[in-house]
């Protein structure tokens, strides 16, 4: 867990989200560290800090390809798809020891016209489970692992097709407003969705994220070493967790246990705010459910409670808890949530347009993993120092 009173999100960046980038994933990343650097006035060479996604770009690429000074601090979060929001604690702990000044995270990749899902190597732990005593037979796929979980929380809770379907409409309306997603301009209807083919039952194909070719980078900064804007995105906690058996699923005592149920009170308790204290949050959408899954888990909703919560409008822009207000991972593009990062922090500084939530001060922002990883990081908007 860390603490981040004198860090900011100096800086964000990111190419266009597509289905064909035409450009390799080190351009792609180039293009959004550079784009992170301008909008936080900072010349690229000054980064002293990088941390990497897994099998994404090495800090050796980013040293040659942006000419650094020098470069003080490197690292890798290995979390999957935590591993964006994680990787803010080691940026805060980096800046607060005085190793670092400026953290350059970033997240690049040809989702789409590049290897699909399921022609890439797999990331999950303990491979010799999965190729020898599940992958035979047929279970293979994120999906398929996460539809598992959902399955079981159907049985112990009841969750309906339209409370699923109300995630995906609600973060298809809200990337209307997001000429950046990816499905901009193309609305969803929850006939639509309910006709949507069967992806692993009960998910159908909106209840899954998207594939994209894209890059986004942030750039974490010491307060005192950031340009003064008149509202700033800092960094009030960061906490991660692991479920108790975080490289097997299929023999997990409780399906529904995941590491954002641990990672979550130890983020309100450092930041000193809680769920009610949130205006917005981005939630790692990976699928319908898991978004739903983890508004519970992070302790906005009671236990089964999400799916009627969403249904009713509360997530909506409007409503009392704004989720994914860019369109998410389902709508705007899957960059592994760094771009829910990048959402929050253009809310609290007040960018955002037709999507702008009144007023935003606290957001919060989770990020899924593997088989159940979780972080959570707690933002606040701060004036001028």
């Amino acid at each position: 867990m860390s603490s981040g009173q004198d860090a900011v999100i100096a800086g964000v960046g990111e190419t266009e989200y597509s289905k064909r980038s035409g450009r390799s994933e080190q351009r792609l990343a180039m293009e959004a560290i550079l784009a992170a650097c301008r909008d936080a006035e900072l010349d690229p060479r000054q980064i002293d800090g990088f941390i990497a996604y897994p099998f994404g770009l090495d800090a050796e690429e980013v040293v040659s390809g942006l000419g650094l000074h020098e470069l003080r601090v490197s690292a890798t979060v290995h979390m999957g798809g935590a591993s964006a929001v994680a990787a803010l604690a080691h940026a805060v702990r980096a800046l607060a020891d005085g190793t670092a000044r400026h953290v350059a995270i970033v997240r690049a990749k040809n989702g789409y016209s590049g290897n699909r899902i399921h022609e890439r190597p797999s990331q999950l732990p303990t491979q010799r489970l999965r190729q020898q005593l599940e992958e035979p037979y047929g279970w293979n796929s994120a999906a398929q692992r996460y539809a598992f979980i959902c399955r079981r929380y159907q049985h112990e809770y009841g969750l309906t097709r339209e409370q699923l379907g109300a995630v995906a409409v609600a973060a298809r309306r809200h990337a209307q407003s997001n000429p950046r997603a990816q499905m901009y301009g193309r609305e969803l209807t929850l006939d639509d969705y309910l006709a949507g083919r069967v992806i692993a039952d009960p998910y159908t194909l909106f209840d899954c994220c998207l594939e994209t070719d894209g890059g986004c980078a942030i750039v974490v900064s010491a307060r005192e070493h950031a340009i003064a804007r008149p509202h700033d995105a800092r960094v009030l906690s960061v906490a991660e967790a692991r479920p108790h058996s975080p490289d097997d699923l299929t023999n997990r005592d409780d399906l529904l246990e995941i590491g954002l149920a641990g990672a979550a009170p130890r983020a309100w308790e450092s930041a000193g705010v809680g769920p009610a204290d949130m205006d917005a949050a981005m939630i790692y959408d990976c699928f319908t459910f898991q978004a739903l899954h983890q508004l519970e888990a992070a302790g906005f909703v009671a236990l089964g409670g999400a799916g009627r919560f969403v249904e009713d409008g509360h997530t909506a822009l409007g409503g009392c808890l704004p989720m994914n207000t860019h369109g998410g991972l389902l709508s705007e593009g899957h960059l592994a949530g760094l771009n829910h990062v990048i959402e929050a922090t253009r809310q609290l500084r007040g960018e955002c347009g037709d999507r702008q939530v009144a007023d935003a001060r606290h957001i919060a922002v989770t990020g899924w993993g593997d088989l159940g990883d979780g972080a959570l990081a707690v933002l606040d908007r701060v004036g001028p120092h």
